[in-house]
């Protein structure tokens, strides 16, 4: 089961890091939902370096699930690989939660595009992703 979870896991880390791709090949009006805003206007304007390197690091993180999987190998023990998968799991539980305000699950901006995907999709795949990569630690540990 562990190692189904490590498949799904690492391939929608790749499948969103080809997503961040594809955002960066769109121009910014392109992007609507993707940040958020207020009024309208976006809270900021992402690059389109700054969204290829967040698509290099998910790429990062497909690869460290991977790695504590044992379906690559990276020559780094498998109990630092599953330390760094917990810091990874609390981090995407953390934006799950969010900042309270225009981000994650208990935020009070509710009125956007954004919002109400980040209500719908963004904040229950970083749950998902959560549970998942601490289930691939777990595994690696036991």
């Amino acid at each position: 089961m562990a190692h189904l979870a490590a498949h799904l896991v690492w391939m929608v880390f790749v499948l969103l890091a080809l997503w961040h791709v594809g955002m960066a090949a769109m121009p910014p009006s392109g992007r609507s939902g993707a940040v958020p805003t207020v009024g309208g206007k976006a809270l900021f304007t992402p690059s389109r370096l700054a969204t290829l390197a967040v698509a290099a690091v998910l790429l990062m993180f497909a690869a460290l699930v991977a790695a504590t999987a044992g379906l690559i190998d990276s020559g780094i023990s498998r109990t630092v690989l599953a330390g760094l998968c917990y810091a990874l799991a609390t981090g995407l539980l953390v934006r799950a939660i969010g900042e309270f305000k225009y981000l994650g699950l208990f935020k009070r901006m509710r009125a956007s595009r954004f919002a109400t995907l980040d209500t719908w999709v963004y904040s229950p795949l970083c749950l998902l992703l959560a549970a998942g990569v601490a289930s691939v630690a777990h595994a690696a540990t036991t």
